[in-house]
């Protein structure tokens, strides 16, 4: 069941330009699997070295943070939208 992708503008250099990708999958786990073997090296972008969401990354499936949810073992199904986003920081004091 494909979900649609979005993809950040930082990280599309990794997917030919493409702002939006769909990929197959039952869990957020499995589609971020299938993204990386789409266009590998974007799962080092988005997971640390133990395969956990990096703290400054947040990833959304249908405007719900998943961390709300059940992280990596968010049920997916077919239509779903999943939001990548790298968080902003700075500003001025």
């Amino acid at each position: 069941m494909p979900v649609k992708v979005k993809i950040p503008t930082p990280l599309r250099t990794l997917t030919q330009g493409k702002s939006e990708v769909e990929v197959a999958g039952n869990t957020l786990k499995d589609v971020l699997d299938g993204l990386n073997r789409q266009h590998a090296g974007i799962a080092d972008r988005i997971l640390d070295d133990s395969g956990h969401i990096k703290r400054y990354i947040n990833v959304y499936l249908n405007d719900e943070d998943v961390r709300h949810l059940k992280d990596l073992e968010t049920e997916v199904k077919s239509g779903d939208v999943v939001s990548i986003l790298p968080a902003i920081a700075g500003g001025k004091r």
